[in-house]
């Protein structure tokens, strides 16, 4: 196998990952006991090696560029690999174990966490579960979270994201509601039809639908006489009883869509997704528990 990595570029995506971790050439110089200019030198030369910008910097801060987050997260994985391989090696390898913590969203916990937590822990037996379902937001620190999942990146920027994945959503209706109801063939039918309604609990207000026209996502504002909060199972339930029409992620109703309980209708305005992120808070050392979790949900997930 012919050697591609210097060990002087080894040591500069040490210092790249840890800059970008902590977003300051101080604060990372400070954890690897170098000089600020060392860590600049550092991140200099992988951008004359790769050809790109991987920060952008000011007076004040410094932020990863596109590439640079992309960079940065296959670097930080592969760091952790060789930090595992030579764990194991040395035999110093432990055995995850402990109560893991993780909150998620009612809908995907039910439909694409909780249903591969048997096999994590098939792999893992020494490390125990806690599960939080809502959409409420937690607070990693006071709370004693280990993990979140969301439906959106956070504003903090003391948390880490990690998109999972960008579930597709549709739009589904009863067969018995759709042969009474009226036309349906673009997205300005349903100003005639029951939208179930689903309530956001970040802002109290009704979640607009998405659409794709012309091949640009569009939200539109719907009516109807049903709303939920809390649980957006709620609206799928209305739905598969004939109350009306509702926009969900595919992966809840695949099987009623299969099956004919629920039809997919505007199917020519579908195509549109939302994203679903790993959070975790920034700078904290996280546990083989933690980290192996990490990897086994990216692995299963990963968009």
């Amino acid at each position: 196998m012919q050697r591609q990595f210097e060990d002087l570029v080894l040591g500069s995506i040490e210092l790249f990952c840890l800059a970008a971790e902590v977003e300051s050439f101080t604060l990372a110089a400070n954890a690897a006991g170098v000089t600020p200019a060392a860590v600049s030198r550092a991140v200099a030369r992988l951008e004359e090696r790769l050809g790109a910008r991987l920060f952008v910097r000011t007076t004040r801060q410094i932020r990863l560029t596109d590439l640079g987050k992309r960079y940065f997260e296959q670097c930080r994985q592969a760091l952790t690999q060789l930090s595992e391989a030579e764990r194991e090696a040395t035999g110093q390898q432990t055995t995850p174990a402990g109560l893991l913590r993780i909150s998620m969203p009612t809908p995907y916990g039910h439909y694409r966490v909780l249903p591969i937590l048997s096999d994590f822990r098939s792999r893992f037996p020494e490390v125990q579960v806690a599960t939080h379902l809502s959409n409420r937001n937690i607070d990693f620190a006071e709370e004693g979270y280990d993990l979140a999942i969301r439906g959106r990146a956070p504003r903090d920027s003391g948390l880490i994201a990690r998109k999972l994945e960008d579930a597709e959503i549709v739009v589904v209706a009863a067969p018995a509601y759709l042969r009474q109801a009226g036309k349906l063939e673009t997205p300005d039918d349903l100003a005639h039809h029951d939208c179930i309604q689903f309530e956001l609990p970040s802002t109290g207000r009704n979640l607009p639908w998405t659409f794709k026209r012309d091949g640009e996502s569009v939200e539109l504002v719907t009516n109807g006489g049903y709303g939920s909060s809390g649980d957006a199972l709620a609206g799928v339930t209305l739905a598969r009883y004939g109350a009306g029409v509702f926009q969900t992620y595919r992966f809840i109703v695949e099987k009623d869509i299969v099956d004919g309980t629920l039809k997919v209708v505007l199917p020519a305005y579908g195509g549109c997704s939302r994203p679903f992120y790993l959070l975790y808070p920034h700078g904290r050392h996280l546990s083989s528990r933690v980290r192996c979790f990490v990897d086994f949900l990216m692995l299963k997930l990963e968009a």
